[in-house]
């Protein structure tokens, strides 16, 4: 799997998931940190990348223009935590959603739950 993590979230997280043998950008690796989300979001199409964010504007683009790709992954009310608490997050779930973000889908990562819906998403 490969990821581009939104400005959102500190670089650490991008580092950690490479260093656990992902291939993985921070949108600073581009020189993107300025960019919109939809460039964000077109650069994570083309380079078949999943998006990791604690934005919530990936989604509304992602639903309003019925895209089936890229999976999104979305830390949600957790913008206090910590990059290394987010990775561990992230590592520790990745296997079990696998099949879904290669498939395209919208994973939520509450403060208790886990959600995934898959894309598009319609209504």
């Amino acid at each position: 799997m490969n990821f581009l993590i939104d400005n959102a979230l500190s670089p650490q997280v991008s580092i950690g998931l490479r260093q656990a043998g992902y291939d993985s950008m921070h949108v600073r690796d581009y020189g993107m940190q300025r960019a919109s989300d939809t460039e964000i979001l077109a650069r994570a199409l083309n380079e078949n990348r999943i998006i990791v964010s604690a934005d919530t504007d990936f989604g509304t683009l992602l639903a309003r223009n019925a895209e089936i790709k890229p999976s999104f992954i979305l830390f949600r009310g957790m913008k206090t935590r910590r990059p290394e608490t987010q990775l561990q997050i992230l590592l520790a779930n990745l296997p079990n959603l696998k099949e879904f973000l290669e498939n395209g889908c919208v994973v939520v990562f509450d403060q208790n739950r886990i959600r995934v819906r898959n894309l598009p998403i319609n209504g």
